[in-house]
């Protein structure tokens, strides 16, 4: 079974329904925006963050169209230093491929090595649209399922952060 379909497994193990849309591979978010309008949901941006010491790391959930500041995260986590983690660490943690990050790879997380971070504005979404942890297709899940019933079957908890994405912060 490949990981799309051990996704599609999982959330239907769960008993969560959901919207979905094939498409060839995407690589940008920029891409995305056609797929957001057929579902008729934003799509999270999924970053793999790490320490530099490469001991913590981080999947932060983010608006696509936001800028991210690793300086404005780092001060809300209490890390000096974060830089994007390697391939290799995104496939060691989450058995996912670069282009098809997604919180769904968590599954795999079943040492909790991975932190989720939320930021703040996707919380006023009603659903989230993110990927099968294959970047040819693109889910459409209700905030309320996501939060509730699959973060808690994969046994992960999540903090809030504040991101504001511009160049100045206060």
């Amino acid at each position: 079974m490949d990981i799309k379909e051990e996704t599609y497994q999982f959330l239907s193990d769960l008993g969560i329904q959901y919207e979905q849309a094939e498409h060839a591979s995407i690589p940008t978010m920029e891409a995305l925006d056609e797929v957001a309008t057929i579902l008729g949901c934003p799509i999270a941006k999924n970053l793999l963050l790490t320490n530099r010491q490469k001991t913590k790391f981080y999947l932060l959930l983010m608006p696509g169209d936001k800028k991210f500041k690793t300086k404005e995260l780092s001060k809300q986590i209490n890390s000096a230093r974060l830089s994007f983690a390697d391939d290799e660490t995104m496939f060691d943690l989450l058995k996912i491929c670069p282009g098809s990050l997604s919180p769904l790879g968590l599954m795999h997380d079943h040492e909790n090595q991975v932190q989720l971070l939320i930021d703040e504005d996707i919380m006023d979404w009603d659903n989230i649209g993110m990927h099968p942890c294959d970047n040819t297709a693109t889910l459409k899940i209700a905030k309320n399922d996501f939060f509730k019933t699959i973060l808690e079957a994969m046994h992960h908890t999540y903090k809030i952060v504040h991101l504001i994405g511009e160049d100045s912060i206060s």
